[in-house]
């Protein structure tokens, strides 16, 4: 037989690596973000830690921005649409990214220009969901924003989250994360 310490040892690791193992995944989903339930309007998400919600008169439903990168932002818009209509009514993925774009993302003569990077469908719960993503220039400011557009009970839904483009790789994860628990109720 082999060194008893040496033995001893190798069983100590091996409890530190099943250990940590077992705790990784005791970590939700969702961990460093905080949910947002608006039960009268119908839909709810995930918003990351340390945001805080924003007043504002320009038609979102609710707006969070990070407390310190506070141009990072998550909010909620939603309009009238025909009753019984879907979302695939209004179009394709590409079709609803693009219209989005250029009715209120960048509207003509706005100064802002947006590119749609992708375009998917994805359905949850029963519900249909676009799920978009914008390379936009507000001013010569790069972002990157991330969209989920849904229509519910006469209502079309967008919520979207945007970042400086010089911050995308750090806040991918998290808005990725926020737009893809957009649900409606």
């Amino acid at each position: 037989m082999g060194d008893p310490l040496e033995m001893l040892k190798r069983i100590i690791v091996a409890l530190v690596c099943i250990i940590s193992l077992s705790l990784q995944g005791c970590v939700a989903p969702g961990a460093g973000m905080k949910s947002f339930i608006d039960s009268t309007d119908g839909y709810k998400f995930l918003y990351p830690n340390g945001w805080v919600p924003v007043q504002v008169s320009s038609g979102a439903d609710v707006v969070f921005h990070d407390i310190i990168q506070q141009t990072e932002n998550v909010s909620v818009v939603i309009n009238p649409v025909a009753v019984g209509k879907t979302l695939r009514d209004l179009g394709t993925p590409g079709e609803v990214g693009y219209r989005l774009a250029t009715s209120a993302i960048a509207p003509p003569d706005s100064g802002r220009k947006a590119e749609l990077v992708t375009a998917e469908e994805k359905e949850a719960a029963g519900k249909i969901y676009y799920i978009l993503e914008y390379a936009t220039d507000v001013n010569g400011n790069k972002r990157h924003n991330f969209a989920s557009v849904a229509v519910n009970r006469g209502k079309l839904y967008t919520f979207n989250a945007s970042t400086p483009e010089d911050r995308w790789e750090k806040m991918q994860g998290l808005l990725r994360e926020s737009v893809q628990s957009f649900q409606v109720d």
